[in-house]
């Protein structure tokens, strides 16, 4: 292929090392640092915070007082040492998943109980109400200052900077998978720049990216499109003893090596390296569906969607004279909808089309921009005024928390899904109705109405596998910053 020639007039090995010192190298190290400065300057605000509400002041220096100034001034070190220690600048967790934030709140743990052992050993007289302060306000301060980090990092990846190079390995239709994934969720970091496909093909790209060549050309690859990283996926040719040859060799350049094991959409929590016979095998639990998590996922929804019945009122009743006074037809719609275990349902919205909008649905079929059973338009002449701005901020939603306070939906789960849609299911995508219907979820925070339908039954799919509270809470939270936005609802 012609990508070897040109690897062959260079060093491979020379290439990879200049990656170890490139561009992946320099933001890297840039964002660690930003991240060590953020956690010192939370940790003295936080010492100062707590030295205001002690009453400590330079006024008033007691022996008592200078040994609080001193711990204040010392804790910036401690706290940063302290998320040292629990890997909170561990490069592998930047701009992706929660183990970073885990690693904030075990490093605030970790001191907590250190400084409650020495004073206790060395009978340190401190205070409670100043570690009280103190500890919990830069927790909370490093928290919010690494998540606005976090959120400028993904700005930055947005526009293509601060990515890592990949090197895909594996058959076509996998690599394919992986650069669309990759792209849609540019956020991830992770930027596919080429590709050594098996299996014998004659692909000069796959899905725009340039293929290199087969499992031999791996090394040569990496040099040649100065990838950092290497994604090794699924398949049968790439075994044991190949897998660690390959690290092998690009374990003196330094690059970065992820294997993809043959499981889709299955997230770690549910997964475990348990050896057997000197064999790591990876044990997969099935989804906790029912039980106590169960329980407190439903007394979660319906304690949150009551209280936000009782907060939104005003805007209840503004939007429902806006609705009204427009063209003084019905406040809500309702619609059937089928919920968990193929129980139908009314799903409650607010109006946001013209009263005779499914009369002149018939005459828009043509120009439907949806896939499945779904009707969407990006300018539907049906939509009103107020129902622009309705549902451009999801506004035409909130009545759902009726739904999910009835015990109809959750406040996270699949879209729920129509009668006739649901009659299209095949087995696999019947899945989804094992789990209430949500008011949000995977599809609302990645995309909207801008996702393909097949998209969209796989992220549905791949929380009912996934489930858990803390992902719920993930959800909940970037649904947040989805309808602020705006973005995919039309």
């Amino acid at each position: 292929m012609t990508g070897h020639t040109a690897v062959t007039r260079h060093s491979p090995v020379a290439e990879v090392r200049l990656t170890a010192t490139g561009d992946s190298a320099a933001w890297t190290t840039s964002y660690l640092r930003k991240a060590g400065v953020v956690d010192v300057s939370c940790a003295l605000v936080a010492g100062l915070l707590a030295l205001a509400a002690y009453g400590i002041h330079y006024r008033n220096l007691t022996h008592q007082a200078t040994a609080y100034l001193a711990f204040t001034a010392v804790l910036p070190i401690l706290w940063s040492v302290s998320v040292a220690v629990a890997g909170g600048y561990d490069s592998r967790f930047i701009g992706v998943g929660t183990d970073e934030f885990r690693r904030v709140l075990n490093a605030a743990v970790f001191l907590t109980a250190g400084v409650a052992i020495v004073s206790y050993a060395l009978r340190l007289e401190f205070a409670r109400g100043y570690v009280v302060v103190a500890l919990p306000s830069a927790t909370i301060f490093d928290l919010v200052a690494r998540h606005r980090l976090r959120r400028r990092l993904h700005r930055l990846r947005s526009r293509g900077a601060c990515m890592r190079r990949v090197v895909a390995i594996g058959h076509a239709p996998a690599v394919a998978d992986l650069v669309a994934e990759l792209r849609r969720g540019t956020y991830h970091g992770l930027s596919v720049v080429g590709a050594c496909l098996v299996g014998g093909t004659m692909l000069n790209e796959i899905a725009g990216v340039p293929v290199f060549g087969g499992l031999g050309s791996v090394t040569a690859a990496v040099g040649q499109f100065r990838a950092d990283t290497v994604a090794v996926l699924a398949c049968p040719e790439m075994n044991g003893i190949r897998l660690r040859e390959l690290a092998w060799d690009l374990e003196k350049t330094g690059t970065d090596v992820c294997v993809a094991p043959a499981l889709l959409d299955v997230a770690g929590p549910r997964t475990t390296i348990r050896p057997v016979a000197g064999l790591p095998l990876l044990h997969v639990d099935h989804p906790e569906l029912d039980g106590g998590k169960k329980v407190i996922k439903e007394a979660f929804d319906r304690a949150l969607a009551l209280t936000g019945l009782i907060l939104l009122a005003p805007l209840f009743a503004a939007i429902m004279l806006t609705i009204k006074f427009t063209d003084h037809g019905p406040v809500f719609f309702r619609q059937t909808r089928v919920g968990k275990n193929g129980h139908t349902f009314s799903v409650w919205k607010f109006r946001t089309m013209v009263v005779d909008a499914e009369q002149r649905k018939g005459e828009l079929t043509a120009r439907n921009e949806a896939a499945g059973a779904l009707f969407k338009m990006r300018k539907d002449p049906r939509v009103t005024k107020p129902g622009i701005w309705l549902r451009r901020y999801s506004l035409d939603e909130l009545p759902q928390l009726f739904n999910v306070l009835f015990g109809d939906m959750s406040l996270v789960g699949p879209r729920p899904a129509l009668p006739v849609e649901a009659a299209r299911y095949g087995d696999h995508m019947r899945r989804r109705l094992v789990v209430k219907p949500g008011m949000t979820g995977l599809w609302q925070i990645n995309g909207r109405s801008d996702l393909p339908w097949d998209e969209a039954v796989r992220l549905d799919l791949r929380y009912v596998e996934n489930w858990s509270f803390v992902l719920d809470l993930q959800i909940l939270w970037k649904t947040l910053s989805a309808v602020r936005g705006g973005y995919g609802a039309y």
